[in-house]
Protein backbone atom coordinates (compact mmCIF):
# COMPACT_ATOMS: atom_id res chain seq x y z
CA UNK A 1 0.00 0.00 0.00
CA UNK A 2 0.89 3.70 -0.16
CA UNK A 3 1.40 5.10 3.36
CA UNK A 4 0.80 8.81 3.93
CA UNK A 5 0.47 11.04 6.98
CA UNK A 6 -3.02 11.78 5.72
CA UNK A 7 -5.39 8.85 6.32
CA UNK A 8 -7.89 10.15 3.78
CA UNK A 9 -5.11 10.29 1.18
CA UNK A 10 -4.20 6.67 1.90
CA UNK A 11 -7.82 5.61 1.57
CA UNK A 12 -8.09 7.41 -1.75
CA UNK A 13 -4.90 5.92 -3.19
CA UNK A 14 -5.88 2.37 -2.19
CA UNK A 15 -9.46 2.86 -3.44
CA UNK A 16 -8.17 4.04 -6.82
CA UNK A 17 -5.79 1.10 -7.10
CA UNK A 18 -8.57 -1.34 -6.24
CA UNK A 19 -10.78 0.25 -8.88
CA UNK A 20 -7.97 0.15 -11.46
CA UNK A 21 -7.46 -3.54 -10.72
CA UNK A 22 -11.16 -4.22 -11.22
CA UNK A 23 -11.73 -5.15 -7.57
CA UNK A 24 -15.10 -4.40 -5.97
CA UNK A 25 -13.62 -3.95 -2.46
CA UNK A 26 -13.14 -0.48 -0.99
CA UNK A 27 -11.42 0.90 2.15
CA UNK A 28 -13.56 1.43 5.26
CA UNK A 29 -16.43 -0.44 3.65
CA UNK A 30 -14.86 -3.87 3.07
CA UNK A 31 -11.63 -3.60 5.04
CA UNK A 32 -9.87 -1.36 7.55
CA UNK A 33 -6.56 0.39 6.91
CA UNK A 34 -3.92 0.61 9.60
CA UNK A 35 -1.68 3.58 8.78
CA UNK A 36 1.41 3.56 11.05
CA UNK A 37 1.94 7.28 10.36
CA UNK A 38 -1.49 8.31 11.60
CA UNK A 39 -3.53 5.85 13.64
CA UNK A 40 -5.28 6.61 16.91
CA UNK A 41 -4.15 3.24 18.29
CA UNK A 42 -0.43 3.90 17.82
CA UNK A 43 0.20 4.67 21.50
CA UNK A 44 -1.64 1.51 22.54
CA UNK A 45 0.25 -0.58 19.97
CA UNK A 46 3.76 0.49 20.85
CA UNK A 47 2.81 0.30 24.51
CA UNK A 48 1.69 -3.32 24.06
CA UNK A 49 4.89 -4.15 22.20
CA UNK A 50 7.05 -2.53 24.87
CA UNK A 51 5.18 -4.37 27.60
CA UNK A 52 5.89 -7.68 25.86
CA UNK A 53 9.52 -6.90 25.04
CA UNK A 54 10.74 -4.66 27.88
CA UNK A 55 12.82 -7.46 29.41
CA UNK A 56 14.35 -8.31 26.06
CA UNK A 57 16.18 -5.03 25.74
CA UNK A 58 13.46 -3.07 23.92
CA UNK A 59 13.26 0.50 25.22
CA UNK A 60 10.19 2.72 24.79
CA UNK A 61 11.99 4.68 22.04
CA UNK A 62 12.80 1.47 20.19
CA UNK A 63 9.26 0.19 20.60
CA UNK A 64 7.94 3.44 19.12
CA UNK A 65 10.32 3.18 16.15
CA UNK A 66 9.48 -0.48 15.45
CA UNK A 67 5.74 0.17 15.60
CA UNK A 68 6.13 3.02 13.08
CA UNK A 69 8.08 1.06 10.48
CA UNK A 70 7.81 -2.72 10.98
CA UNK A 71 4.57 -3.94 9.43
CA UNK A 72 5.13 -7.51 10.64
CA UNK A 73 5.39 -6.35 14.25
CA UNK A 74 2.35 -4.11 13.76
CA UNK A 75 0.33 -7.02 12.36
CA UNK A 76 1.43 -9.33 15.17
CA UNK A 77 0.38 -6.77 17.79
CA UNK A 78 -2.98 -6.35 16.00
CA UNK A 79 -3.57 -10.12 16.28
CA UNK A 80 -2.31 -10.16 19.89
CA UNK A 81 -4.73 -7.35 20.86
CA UNK A 82 -7.66 -8.97 19.01
CA UNK A 83 -7.91 -6.27 16.34
CA UNK A 84 -7.13 -8.82 13.61
CA UNK A 85 -7.81 -12.54 13.28
CA UNK A 86 -4.67 -13.44 11.36
CA UNK A 87 -1.47 -12.03 9.91
CA UNK A 88 0.16 -12.60 6.50
CA UNK A 89 3.66 -11.28 5.90
CA UNK A 90 6.85 -12.18 4.04
CA UNK A 91 6.42 -10.69 0.56
CA UNK A 92 9.85 -9.12 1.03
CA UNK A 93 12.80 -9.96 3.24
CA UNK A 94 14.00 -13.19 4.81
CA UNK A 95 11.53 -15.71 6.22
CA UNK A 96 13.28 -16.11 9.58
CA UNK A 97 13.33 -12.33 10.09
CA UNK A 98 9.54 -12.25 9.92
CA UNK A 99 9.33 -15.39 12.06
CA UNK A 100 11.30 -13.63 14.79
CA UNK A 101 8.71 -10.88 15.22
CA UNK A 102 5.74 -13.21 14.84
CA UNK A 103 7.00 -15.58 17.55
CA UNK A 104 8.16 -12.79 19.88
CA UNK A 105 4.65 -11.37 20.03
CA UNK A 106 2.30 -14.31 19.48
CA UNK A 107 4.51 -16.65 21.48
CA UNK A 108 3.24 -14.76 24.53
CA UNK A 109 -0.21 -16.07 23.61
CA UNK A 110 1.00 -19.65 23.93
CA UNK A 111 1.61 -20.20 20.22
CA UNK A 112 4.79 -21.83 18.92
CA UNK A 113 5.68 -22.55 15.28
CA UNK A 114 6.76 -26.10 14.61
CA UNK A 115 7.11 -26.10 10.85
CA UNK A 116 6.20 -24.60 7.50
CA UNK A 117 3.96 -26.70 5.26
CA UNK A 118 3.56 -26.20 1.53
CA UNK A 119 0.77 -27.75 -0.53
CA UNK A 120 1.73 -28.40 -4.15
CA UNK A 121 -1.27 -29.07 -6.39
CA UNK A 122 0.03 -31.40 -9.11
CA UNK A 123 -1.68 -32.92 -12.14
CA UNK A 124 -2.08 -36.23 -10.31
CA UNK A 125 -3.24 -34.73 -7.03
CA UNK A 126 -2.07 -32.82 -3.95
CA UNK A 127 1.37 -33.21 -2.40
CA UNK A 128 2.27 -31.68 0.97
CA UNK A 129 5.90 -30.86 1.83
CA UNK A 130 7.40 -29.96 5.23
CA UNK A 131 9.33 -28.40 6.90
CA UNK A 132 10.34 -25.92 4.23
CA UNK A 133 11.37 -22.98 6.42
CA UNK A 134 11.27 -23.11 10.22
CA UNK A 135 13.74 -25.76 11.48
CA UNK A 136 16.93 -26.07 9.37
CA UNK A 137 17.88 -29.41 10.95
CA UNK A 138 14.82 -30.58 12.89
CA UNK A 139 15.15 -32.84 15.91
CA UNK A 140 13.21 -36.13 16.02
CA UNK A 141 10.57 -34.43 18.16
CA UNK A 142 10.30 -31.51 15.70
CA UNK A 143 9.98 -33.99 12.82
CA UNK A 144 7.17 -35.80 14.65
CA UNK A 145 5.44 -32.46 15.32
CA UNK A 146 5.69 -31.58 11.61
CA UNK A 147 4.08 -34.92 10.76
CA UNK A 148 1.17 -34.29 13.13
CA UNK A 149 0.70 -30.71 11.90
CA UNK A 150 0.83 -31.75 8.24
CA UNK A 151 -1.72 -34.49 8.87
CA UNK A 152 -4.13 -32.02 10.51
CA UNK A 153 -3.89 -29.65 7.57
CA UNK A 154 -4.22 -32.41 4.98
CA UNK A 155 -7.48 -33.48 6.63
CA UNK A 156 -8.70 -29.89 6.57
CA UNK A 157 -8.19 -29.94 2.79
CA UNK A 158 -10.18 -33.17 2.58
CA UNK A 159 -7.10 -35.30 1.86
CA UNK A 160 -6.54 -38.70 3.45
CA UNK A 161 -2.97 -38.40 4.75
CA UNK A 162 -0.27 -40.87 3.73
CA UNK A 163 3.02 -39.73 5.25
CA UNK A 164 6.57 -40.57 4.23
CA UNK A 165 9.53 -39.61 6.45
CA UNK A 166 12.14 -38.95 3.78
CA UNK A 167 15.87 -39.64 3.93
CA UNK A 168 18.71 -40.89 1.73
CA UNK A 169 18.51 -43.99 3.94
CA UNK A 170 15.90 -46.66 3.30
CA UNK A 171 14.61 -48.57 6.32
CA UNK A 172 17.89 -48.56 8.19
CA UNK A 173 20.26 -49.41 5.33
CA UNK A 174 22.45 -46.32 5.94
CA UNK A 175 23.77 -44.93 9.22
CA UNK A 176 23.30 -41.29 8.23
CA UNK A 177 22.30 -38.30 10.32
CA UNK A 178 18.96 -37.93 8.53
CA UNK A 179 18.29 -41.66 8.78
CA UNK A 180 18.93 -41.70 12.53
CA UNK A 181 16.70 -38.69 13.18
CA UNK A 182 13.91 -40.13 11.04
CA UNK A 183 14.09 -43.48 12.82
CA UNK A 184 13.85 -41.72 16.18
CA UNK A 185 10.87 -39.70 14.91
CA UNK A 186 9.21 -42.96 13.81
CA UNK A 187 9.70 -44.33 17.32
CA UNK A 188 8.06 -41.22 18.82
CA UNK A 189 5.08 -41.59 16.48
CA UNK A 190 4.83 -45.32 17.19
CA UNK A 191 4.65 -44.64 20.92
CA UNK A 192 0.98 -43.71 20.53
CA UNK A 193 -1.89 -45.04 18.43
CA UNK A 194 -2.27 -42.97 15.26
CA UNK A 195 -5.26 -42.68 12.94
CA UNK A 196 -3.20 -42.10 9.80
CA UNK A 197 -0.68 -44.03 7.72
CA UNK A 198 2.99 -43.14 7.99
CA UNK A 199 6.23 -44.87 7.05
CA UNK A 200 9.97 -44.29 7.00
CA UNK A 201 12.72 -43.68 6.81
CA UNK A 202 12.65 -43.91 3.02
CA UNK A 203 13.88 -42.21 -0.15
CA UNK A 204 11.56 -39.95 -2.11
CA UNK A 205 11.30 -42.30 -5.08
CA UNK A 206 10.20 -45.09 -2.76
CA UNK A 207 7.71 -42.78 -1.07
CA UNK A 208 6.09 -41.96 -4.40
CA UNK A 209 6.28 -45.45 -5.98
CA UNK A 210 4.40 -48.19 -4.08
CA UNK A 211 5.80 -50.88 -6.37
CA UNK A 212 9.37 -49.83 -5.60
CA UNK A 213 8.84 -49.68 -1.85
CA UNK A 214 7.12 -53.06 -2.02
CA UNK A 215 10.27 -54.60 -3.48
CA UNK A 216 12.52 -52.88 -0.97
CA UNK A 217 10.37 -53.40 2.12
CA UNK A 218 7.44 -55.77 1.59
CA UNK A 219 5.99 -55.01 5.05
CA UNK A 220 5.66 -51.29 4.35
CA UNK A 221 2.59 -49.59 5.78
CA UNK A 222 2.31 -47.49 2.61
CA UNK A 223 0.12 -49.31 0.11
CA UNK A 224 -0.27 -46.20 -2.06
CA UNK A 225 1.99 -43.30 -2.92
CA UNK A 226 2.63 -40.85 -0.10
CA UNK A 227 0.94 -37.46 -0.34
CA UNK A 228 2.87 -35.90 2.57
CA UNK A 229 6.67 -35.75 2.40
CA UNK A 230 8.49 -34.84 5.62
CA UNK A 231 12.17 -33.98 5.18
CA UNK A 232 15.14 -34.12 7.54
CA UNK A 233 16.47 -30.74 6.38
CA UNK A 234 14.62 -27.55 5.45
CA UNK A 235 17.06 -27.12 2.54
CA UNK A 236 15.81 -30.39 1.03
CA UNK A 237 12.14 -29.60 1.64
CA UNK A 238 12.48 -26.11 0.18
CA UNK A 239 14.36 -27.43 -2.85
CA UNK A 240 11.65 -30.02 -3.53
CA UNK A 241 8.98 -27.35 -3.27
CA UNK A 242 10.75 -24.99 -5.67
CA UNK A 243 11.58 -27.70 -8.23
CA UNK A 244 7.96 -28.80 -8.34
CA UNK A 245 6.82 -25.19 -8.66
CA UNK A 246 9.34 -24.07 -11.27
CA UNK A 247 9.80 -27.18 -13.40
CA UNK A 248 6.82 -29.45 -12.86
CA UNK A 249 4.01 -26.89 -13.04
CA UNK A 250 2.92 -27.34 -9.44
CA UNK A 251 0.49 -24.76 -8.06
CA UNK A 252 1.74 -23.71 -4.65
CA UNK A 253 -0.50 -23.04 -1.65
CA UNK A 254 1.44 -21.74 1.33
CA UNK A 255 3.71 -21.87 3.15
CA UNK A 256 1.29 -22.61 5.99
CA UNK A 257 2.85 -21.82 9.37
CA UNK A 258 1.97 -24.81 11.55
CA UNK A 259 1.52 -24.45 15.29
CA UNK A 260 0.24 -20.87 15.23
CA UNK A 261 -3.48 -21.59 15.41
CA UNK A 262 -3.97 -20.06 11.94
CA UNK A 263 -3.13 -16.64 13.42
CA UNK A 264 0.00 -16.03 11.32
CA UNK A 265 1.39 -17.14 7.97
CA UNK A 266 4.70 -16.13 6.41
CA UNK A 267 4.92 -16.34 2.62
CA UNK A 268 8.03 -15.95 0.47
CA UNK A 269 8.99 -13.11 -1.92
CA UNK A 270 8.34 -15.33 -4.96
CA UNK A 271 4.64 -15.63 -4.12
CA UNK A 272 2.17 -14.52 -6.78
CA UNK A 273 -1.05 -12.55 -6.37
CA UNK A 274 -2.93 -15.84 -6.79
CA UNK A 275 -0.73 -17.38 -4.11
CA UNK A 276 -1.53 -14.55 -1.71
CA UNK A 277 -5.22 -15.08 -2.39
CA UNK A 278 -4.83 -18.77 -1.53
CA UNK A 279 -3.05 -18.01 1.76
CA UNK A 280 -5.65 -15.35 2.57
CA UNK A 281 -8.39 -17.94 2.14
CA UNK A 282 -6.60 -20.21 4.63
CA UNK A 283 -5.97 -17.37 7.09
CA UNK A 284 -9.57 -16.21 6.85
CA UNK A 285 -11.03 -19.60 7.75
CA UNK A 286 -11.55 -20.07 11.50
CA UNK A 287 -9.80 -23.18 12.78
CA UNK A 288 -13.08 -24.41 14.26
CA UNK A 289 -14.56 -24.54 10.75
CA UNK A 290 -11.93 -27.04 9.61
CA UNK A 291 -13.52 -29.80 11.64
Amino acid sequence: GDWSSDVCSSDLVIARRAERAGLPIRPDRDFEIVNPENDARYRDYWGSYHELMARRGVTPDLARAILRTNTTAIGAIAVHRGDADSLICGTFGQYLWHLKYVTEVLGRDGLSPHGALTLMIMEDGPLFIADTQVNPVPSPDQIAQSVLGAVRHAKRFGVTPKVALCSHSNFGNLDTDSGRRMREAMALLDAETRNFVYEGEMSIDAALDPELVGRMFPDSRLEKAANILIFAYSDAANAARNILRMKAGGLEVGPILMGMGNKAHIVTPSITARGLLNVSAIAGTPVAHYG
